[in-house]
């Protein structure tokens, strides 16, 4: 099912405010999410350990921050294997949670029941972000390229900057000569899922290595983590990659062909298709994955996103456990953890539809037996 039409209203017009609060839920939700941000809640003690995205780690700063100052005797570890890396983790007992920028693929759902028990996963939304196609290209300060062009380039049949299918995505610019050399993740990643699925749904004609975590085709640049791909475009001359559009710095950062226009990435577009895309079907009831519109035809809307989760148990064994789980996902979705998010890592909050489901899920946090 669709999010809502008024959800997807109140996501963007939040985000074309510049408002990173989000607006106030029911009366019941606020109720049950506000433990997570009072002062008067009950205090804890404590460890908790996640891992998983690396992209998730500004957010994830704003998030140990905040929690911390509500919950002084709770410490939140929290390591940026990668999303792979982090699932892999949790799958194997070795984290309290994970955080991941894809959802649990199938196979992984069979390991999470090993894991979590008969009450199983959740997987909740905790920020919305735009992926960036970032770019070093001396005297080249703006670039379109549609779906097809971008989907050429980084499976590498278009290498060089003049090609004839960037100059029609760019008429009237000057374009040279140089060999692109497009960069892209070398560890399992949840952008680089989120890339792929892009390309494979949006350049189907072109893309033909499917939407995966780990980069299917050779050549080019490989670079572990948000920051190295970073590291590796800006060090290059005609280098392109793909990275979290908060950490574009000052490369330079492409519009994306959507429909008859191209579009930059921003919290407001993102939010947008987000808020006009289907939750993966078949999927348990705390699992709230989200299947975006890569294909949508709106200049409102930005496609290249990623919807970023924590995934961890219904049930633990320890009551302690579930007890910090409970807290922290509770602070996460709250309006005063979306905050701490959006100001550390410029992602667009979750819908008031997704906290309001969310908060099924961290409700139904408990300890097993």
């Amino acid at each position: 099912m669709k999010l809502s039409t008024t959800t997807r209203t109140a996501a963007v017009s939040a985000a074309l405010a510049g408002t990173l609060a989000l607006a106030a839920c029911g009366a019941s939700n606020e109720s049950a999410s506000s433990a997570g941000s009072s002062s008067s809640a009950q205090q804890l003690s404590g460890s908790l350990s996640g891992a998983g995205s690396s992209a998730q780690q500004a957010a994830m700063s704003g998030w140990q921050a905040g929690f911390q100052a509500l919950q002084p005797g709770v410490t939140v570890n929290y390591d940026p294997v990668g999303s792979g890396g982090g699932r892999e983790q949790f799958l194997a007992g070795g984290v309290d949670f994970a955080g991941s920028d894809a959802a649990l693929s199938a196979d992984e759902l069979i390991k999470a029941a090993d894991r979590c028990g008969s009450t199983g996963v959740f997987e909740l939304p905790n920020y919305i972000s735009a992926i960036a196609v970032v770019y070093n290209l001396q005297g080249v300060k703006d670039l379109n390229l549609s779906p097809k062009t971008t989907a050429g380039i980084f499976s590498g049949t278009i290498t060089t900057w003049n090609d004839p299918a960037i100059v029609a995505d760019n008429p009237g610019a000057t374009l040279p000569s140089t060999t692109i050399t497009p960069v892209h993740r070398g560890d399992k990643s949840g952008t680089t899922k989120n890339f792929t699925d892009y390309l494979a749904k949006a350049a189907a004609d072109t893309w033909k290595a499917g939407a995966v975590e780990e980069w299917p085709t050779s050549g080019g640049e490989a670079a572990n983590g948000t920051s190295g791909v970073i590291q590796a475009v800006t060090a290059g001359a005609g280098t392109i990659g793909y990275a979290d559009e908060s950490q574009a710095g000052s490369l330079g950062v492409a519009k994306i062909g959507v429909g008859s226009a191209f579009v930059a990435p921003t919290a407001a577009g993102a939010a947008a298709v987000v808020a006009n895309s289907d939750r993966v079907p078949g999927r348990a009831q705390y699992d709230f994955a989200v299947n975006v519109n890569r294909t949508t035809t709106s200049a409102s809307e930005y496609p290249i996103v990623l919807v970023s989760y924590h995934i961890g148990c219904v049930s633990y064994q320890k009551k302690a456990t579930a007890d910090l789980v409970k807290a922290f996902e509770g602070y996460v979705i709250s309006k005063d953890g979306q905050q701490a998010a959006a100001k550390a890592a410029g992602s667009a909050p979750i819908s008031d539809d997704l906290r309001t489901q969310a908060q099924t899920a961290v409700d139904a946090i408990t300890a097993a037996g």
